[in-house]
C-alpha cells in the first residue's frame, strides 16, 4: 500500500532552500531514480498537494504511503513542527520496524550550515550538497551543474538500495503532525 518512494521534506518558507528543491533536487531525484528503477518511481513533493486539497491530511497521508524520507537540512528546517513531525514520524517507524538490523528509512541531504543542526540530526551520516546549493535556474547551464548532477546519481544509487530494503507497508505506521494554529482573533467587537 505505499504510493511513493521518497517523501522530500523541507522548510519551504526559506526561500532560496524551496527553489532549490523546486529547481533541481527533486527534477533530477526523479529522474535519476525513474531512470534506473524497471518502475515508475513516485516522489511527494508538496507541490504535488491538488488545490483545495487539505493540507494536514494531505501529508499526514503522503507520510503514511512513503517508504524513504529525504530530509534537505537547513538550520531552520529544525524549527518547523511539519518538518520535525515528518522526521519524527519516520523515526519512529524505524523503530517499530526494528529487527536485527533496523531499517534506514530517513536519507538527509544538507542543503547548508549542518553545525547548527540539533545532536540527533548529528547521530545520522548525511548527504553534505552544499557545493551545489544554487536555487536559481542559470545552475543548470553552469559547469558545476555536472558535479550536481554526478552527486544526485549516487544519491539515487543510495535510495535505490533503501527502497529494496524498506519494511513492509503498515497500516498502523504512525504519523506526528504539529498542533493546528490557533484560529485568529475575532476582529468584530462582540455584543
Amino acid at each position: 500500500m505505499y504510493h511513493y518512494d521518497v517523501f522530500i521534506s523541507y522548510e519551504r518558507r526559506a526561500d532560496a532552500v524551496s527553489k532549490w528543491v523546486r529547481n533541481h533536487f527533486h527534477p533530477r531525484l526523479c529522474e535519476l531514480l525513474d531512470g534506473n528503477l524497471d518502475r515508475d518511481v513516485q516522489v511527494f513533493f508538496d507541490e504535488s498537494v491538488r488545490v483545495g486539497g487539505k493540507w494536514p491530511d494531505e501529508l499526514r497521508s503522503a507520510l503514511r504511503h512513503t517508504r524513504i524520507l529525504v530530509p534537505v537540512c537547513s538550520p531552520k528546517y529544525f524549527h518547523n513542527e511539519w518538518c520535525l513531525a515528518e522526521w519524527a514520524s519516520m523515526e519512529r517507524r524505524e523503530e517499530l520496524a526494528g529487527g536485527d538490523r533496523p531499517a534506514t528509512l530517513i536519507y538527509p541531504v544538507i542543503y547548508c550550515d549542518s553545525k547548527n543542526f540539533p545532536p540527533y540530526a548529528h547521530e545520522r551520516r548525511m548527504k553534505n550538497l552544499t557545493e551545489w546549493n544554487h536555487p536559481y535556474e542559470q545552475f543548470q547551464v553552469s559547469a558545476k551543474y555536472i558535479g550536481f548532477h554526478d552527486q544526485m546519481n549516487r544519491i539515487a544509487t543510495e535510495l535505490e538500495e533503501l527502497l529494496s530494503a524498506a519494511p513492509a507497508w503498515r497500516p498502523d505506521w504512525p504519523v506526528l503532525t504539529p498542533r493546528p494554529d490557533a484560529p485568529p482573533a475575532s476582529r468584530f467587537p462582540r455584543l
